[in-house]
């Protein structure tokens, strides 16, 4: 089972040490990390304030001061205690039990718009790149979706069943071509964007407290305020479309 998952702009400060190969999974594609993460630490470091606002989304001086530093001496913490928006609120990571976190730890994937596909223990430092923004006309979305899709075919290959939770901007980053399972949350029939991460996080949430493993299991979940009302096959996409009853 592997679960794929946004980040969020919302993100934790703190941690300890600093980034280095150990900090990310796929350790062989180490260096086109840096490459990114060394574009983004010069521009931030030393660019232009207005270009700072435009690829970090922010307008406040001071709230930019936050980001204006080295980001290979800035702390780290695990990725899915970095990031601090609603799916990650609604996931509740901190206060699962040990066997939920590990589960969390072992089996998601978190598309990061700076440093790419995360293992959810992956060790990152705060940083603010807007989604979907470019760094110096630098697209980080192609870049990875070109250097890492080989290597995410081959892990996603031998771990079994594929649950795609990403927002869809992140097809951008990796687009997968073997059977898989997404999620569509309806609202009065209607698609519903804030809600969607509210119920991706509660979903998610489920499956680490079950330790899900399977789409049998999956479909058998119970949970609050959501009901099964459909489910699709769109070539190679199982599309289980939920109900939001409150």
């Amino acid at each position: 089972m592997t679960i794929l998952f946004a980040p969020s702009e919302a993100k934790r400060e703190g941690g300890s040490a600093c980034l280095d190969r150990d900090s990310f999974c796929f350790p062989e594609l180490y260096e086109k990390r840096l490459e990114v993460a060394l574009r983004y630490s010069e521009l931030l470091e030393k660019g232009p304030l207005e270009k700072i606002k435009k690829v970090t989304g922010l307008k406040d001086e001071k709230q930019i001061e936050r980001y204006r530093t080295n980001i290979f001496e800035a702390p780290v913490m695990k990725a899915v205690e970095r990031y601090s928006g609603v799916a990650y609120e609604y996931l509740g990571y901190e206060t699962l039990a040990p066997g939920g976190r590990e589960y969390i730890d072992e089996h998601l994937i978190i598309f990061s718009n700076l440093f790419g596909p995360l293992c959810a223990s992956d060790k990152i430092p705060d940083y603010k790149l807007k989604q979907g923004e470019h760094i110096e006309g630098f697209a980080p979305e192609k870049f990875y979706k070109e250097h890492f899709s080989d290597a995410l075919d081959e892990y996603l290959q031998k771990r079994g069943t594929v649950v795609d939770l990403r927002a869809g901007f992140y097809e951008k980053f990796y687009k997968i071509e073997s059977p898989h399972i997404t999620m569509k949350f309806l609202k009065n029939g209607k698609s519903v964007s804030h809600w969607a991460k509210v119920y991706r996080g509660k979903v998610l949430r489920e499956m680490a407290k079950r330790a899900i493993m399977d789409e049998e299991s999956l479909l058998a979940m119970d949970i609050e305020n959501l009901g099964i009302v459909d489910i699709k096959q769109i070539k190679n996409r199982k599309e289980i479309v939920y109900e939001i009853v409150q």
